[in-house]
C-alpha cells in the first residue's frame, strides 16, 4: 500500500530538483501525478522515466503558472485524465536576480518574481481547490522558502514572494479548514538544486553554507519531497496552516 494511493496530485516545477523528486515520489507512493513545467525539454525526461517505472500514472503539461488561462487548463487536463484532483504541489518558482539590493531593483525584475513566485500560488489554489471542494477534501503544499521568514539581502523580490506565499497559505488555510482543505507551507533552507548551482558550485560559498547549518551538510531534494509526501497525504489529516523549516537547524536560535 502506498501513502497516495487513489489520489491525484499536480506538482508544478516538476521539471528538475525539488519538483522533479515530488513527482518520482508520489508517483512511487501511489498517486496518479499531474507533471507541469515551463521546460518541456526538462520536463518530458522526467515524465518518461516515471512512467518506465509506474506506467499510467503520470502526465507532463507544460505550463506557465503566472498565467491564469494554463492554470484552467492544467486543471481541466487534470479532471480529463483522472477525474478529480486531492493534491496541488505548488513547487514551481524563480530567484530573479541575485545581489541587487532594494534600490537597484526594477519593477520588471519585481514583477516578474513575485508574478511566478506569489501569483503562481494563488492562481494554483483558485483553480484547483474548487476541484478539492467537490471531493469533500484536498490538500495544498505550498514550497515557500527560509528567506520568506527571515528574508536575505541581495534577494529582496524573491524573499517578498516567499514572505507572501507564507501568509497566503495561512489564509487559505483559515478560509477552506471547512472543507476539509488543508493548506500549509514548507520552507527550504540550503538544499541543493539546479537553482542553488551558481552557490553550491563555488567551493568557498559552499563551505560557508555547510558552516551556517548544525547538521554540517547542505540539504538534499529528497528532504523537501518526503516532507511535501507527508503533508499530502491523510497522515497530516490534522494539520493546516502551519509553515515546515527544513533546514538542518540553521534557525536555531541560541
Amino acid at each position: 500500500m502506498g501513502r497516495l494511493d487513489g489520489k491525484v496530485a499536480i506538482i508544478t516545477g516538476a521539471g528538475s530538483g525539488q519538483g522533479a523528486m515530488e513527482a518520482e515520489l508520489f508517483a512511487r507512493e501511489g498517486a496518479m501525478v499531474v507533471a507541469t513545467d515551463m521546460n518541456e525539454g526538462h520536463l518530458n525526461p522526467v515524465v518518461d522515466d516515471i512512467s518506465r517505472q509506474y506506467p499510467e500514472t503520470v502526465i507532463g503539461l507544460k505550463h506557465d503558472v503566472s498565467k491564469e488561462a494554463d492554470w484552467q487548463r492544467i486543471v481541466e487536463e487534470a479532471l480529463g485524465a483522472f477525474g478529480k484532483i486531492d493534491i496541488l504541489i505548488n513547487n514551481a518558482g524563480i530567484t530573479g536576480m541575485t545581489e541587487f539590493t532594494l534600490n537597484k531593483l526594477t519593477v520588471e525584475e519585481w514583477d516578474k518574481v513575485m508574478n511566478v513566485n506569489a501569483l503562481g500560488n494563488f492562481l494554483g489554489m483558485k483553480h484547483t481547490i474548487p476541484a478539492m471542494k467537490r471531493n469533500g477534501q484536498g490538500s495544498v503544499v505550498n514550497i515557500s522558502s527560509l528567506t520568506g521568514i527571515s528574508g536575505l539581502g541581495g534577494l529582496t523580490a524573491y524573499s517578498a514572494s516567499k514572505g507572501a506565499i507564507r501568509t497566503m497559505t495561512k489564509g487559505a488555510a483559515r478560509d477552506f479548514g471547512g472543507d476539509h482543505i488543508r493548506v500549509n507551507s514548507i520552507h527550504p533552507g540550503y538544499i541543493e538544486t539546479p537553482s542553488t548551482d551558481y552557490l553550491t558550485s563555488n567551493t568557498d560559498i559552499r563551505e560557508a553554507l555547510i558552516a551556517a547549518v548544525p547538521l554540517k551538510y547542505l540539504g538534499e531534494s529528497e528532504d523537501v519531497a518526503y516532507a511535501a509526501l507527508f503533508l499530502a497525504s491523510d497522515e497530516a489529516k490534522f494539520i493546516t496552516g502551519e509553515e515546515l523549516i527544513i533546514d538542518g537547524g540553521q534557525t536555531i536560535k541560541e
